[in-house]
């Protein structure tokens, strides 16, 4: 299926892209663990530049996905999966960036509805 012959002669992107995503994936990790993302989002970073190493090293892979698909050449075969993956990320980025909102919210009200409490206690103690 795949030319073991073609896959000594390894081009610079080959060479390349599987050491950028592997630094991505390190630091993505080392982010989750030192808690600055969620284990979802390193996740999703390792499956992501995970397919950018696979198709770099074996670009015969999205033959076999195009056929799968039923998309007539690889090349687009990629730029769907990619753009596919891309606005899954993108889409739940979104869904975070509202929950990051709406917490942000009620945190605010919170603080809000403290100093409201306090100013008036205040007021009434000097009135009293």
């Amino acid at each position: 299926m795949y030319n073991l012959q073609a896959q000594m002669d390894l081009t610079l992107y080959q060479l390349l892209a599987p050491i950028v995503a592997f630094v991505a994936i390190a630091y993505a990790w080392s982010l989750v663990f030192r808690q600055k993302k969620t284990l979802w989002e390193g996740i999703l970073w390792t499956l992501f530049w995970g397919l950018v190493a696979l198709i770099a090293l074996f670009p015969a892979v999205m033959t076999w996905v195009s056929t799968i698909m039923g998309i007539k050449n690889r090349e687009n075969a990629v730029f769907i999966t990619f753009f596919g993956v891309l606005f899954f990320m993108v889409f739940y980025m979104v869904m975070r960036l509202e929950a990051l909102e709406q917490r942000q919210t009620r945190i605010v009200r919170k603080i809000a509805l403290k100093d409201a409490d306090i100013d008036g206690k205040e007021d009434k103690m000097e009135n009293g």
